[in-house]
């Protein structure tokens, strides 16, 4: 990758500024000195190395390629409400899209078979394929082999299903011009990306994406909201959490979050719950 070295030190102190850091918060974070830091912003170190402006890069959201071309303008200052919130995690079942349950009555008309034998089958496999120790594949088997239907593809059933929650949909949007924003699901695998994909979830830039299928742990467990936490780069007091489950917001609060029940039977309500909660300073 070829570095454009001429104004890189000025680049680097916008892009700094305008994601809210010091010099001294960048340092801490990235664990460069702050001599260091300090010659490359004014320009004494022409030629840092790239594992340091990868590192720097990193620490303050923004991709490589934006700060060595300068294209800053993909970093959001960093705002915090009047309640302290600066990063928000949105959960997508429940809040992002209506859940799934019309697949169960779908596939119980299909197979003859009660809703509940269904519905039960389904949360008996959906931790361990959410956590990907489980292959979709299997688990379309094992419906398949109790339904008695051959070849049997929950995701089809899934996608026909959910149906996405246009106020969610708005405030996430809304929330992405004024906050660093994330979404913080239990999903199958490639679940999540199909959803942005299809438009039902907002397809804008995330400033962090933490899918249980690929961190292997699901919401209430303390290891998907650590890994969630880490990728935030926020203080556990700076973290707000909108999610439709009482208990997942209950173990986002042991973290030292702050947290919002999204009611999906009264999503407008929510909504403007919400709104208020992230009231910019």
């Amino acid at each position: 990758m070829a570095m454009d070295e001429k104004g890189l030190g000025k680049r680097l102190q916008e892009a700094r500024q305008k994601a809210g850091l010091t010099q001294q918060d960048l340092c801490h974070k990235s664990g460069l000195s702050y001599s260091t830091l300090a010659k490359i912003e004014r320009g004494a170190i022409k030629s840092p190395s790239i594992f340091t402006i990868q590192k720097i890069a990193s620490t303050i959201g923004i991709d490589l390629d934006a700060l060595i071309s300068g294209d800053t303008s993909r970093i959001r200052q960093k705002k915090l409400s009047k309640s302290g919130v600066g990063f928000i995690y949105f959960d997508v079942n429940g809040f992002l899209v209506h859940f799934f349950n019309r697949a169960f009555t779908e596939l119980a008309q299909i197979s003859g078979k009660p809703s509940d034998t269904i519905e039960s089958l389904f949360w008996h496999y959906n931790d361990q394929v959410c956590r990907g120790e489980f292959p979709l594949d299997d688990f379309n088997q094992e419906l398949s082999n109790a339904l008695g239907i051959k070849d049997i593809q929950w995701q089809e059933y899934y996608f026909n299903s959910v149906v996405p929650i246009r106020e969610s949909s708005e405030l996430i949007e809304w929330a992405s011009q004024h906050y660093k924003v994330g979404l913080l699901t239990n999903s199958m695998p490639g679940f999540l990306d199909e959803l942005i994909h299809r438009k039902f979830v907002p397809d804008i830039r995330y400033d962090a994406i933490i899918d249980s299928s690929k961190v292997g742990h699901l919401k209430p467990e303390m290891e998907i909201y650590q890994a969630a936490e880490k990728a935030s780069k926020c203080k556990p007091d700076e973290i707000l959490l909108i999610d439709d489950s009482r208990t997942n917001l209950m173990a986002a609060e042991k973290m030292g979050w702050h947290v919002s029940w999204f009611d999906d039977y009264n999503e407008q309500d929510s909504v403007d719950r919400i709104r208020e909660l992230l009231a910019v300073n």
